[in-house]
């Protein structure tokens, strides 16, 4: 009579994986603690009361499409004939049309401008 041998199967340990977690999660711990935390006497600038204006030196796109730079209306050729060839900078209303927004922005690189930045805010929440 043959005899049925089983094959001994080798079961795989969950121990090495459980010491990585572990000393990952130590590392983590140690690592996050690296940092010195701040001065409890310290009192950070509060921002929330501050009146929001675009930057001096940026174009104003309003709602109605109308294009403005330093209070006074203005086109892309106009803008770009009376400063240096480089990047600027547009703060666009947020009910702009964004047609409207990508015409300007195009007008611009026609006529010299390096790049242009989006001027936006960031909202904390």
């Amino acid at each position: 009579m043959i005899r049925y041998v089983r094959p001994n199967r080798k079961r795989d340990s969950t121990i090495p994986l459980i010491n990585v977690v572990f000393l990952m999660l130590i590392f983590f711990l140690i690592a996050g603690t690296v940092a010195p935390p701040l001065d409890p006497e310290l009192q950070l600038v509060d921002t929330s009361e501050l009146e929001g204006r675009e930057p001096p030196d940026a174009l104003v796109l309003k709602a109605d499409g109308v294009l403005s730079f330093r209070g006074a209306q203005t086109d892309p050729e106009t803008f770009m004939a009376s400063r240096d060839q480089g990047p600027v900078r547009i703060v666009p209303d947020r009910n702009a049309s964004g047609q409207r927004l990508m015409e300007v922005t195009g007008d611009l690189r026609r006529h010299g401008a390096s790049s242009v930045f989006l001027v936006t805010a960031q909202a904390l929440k």
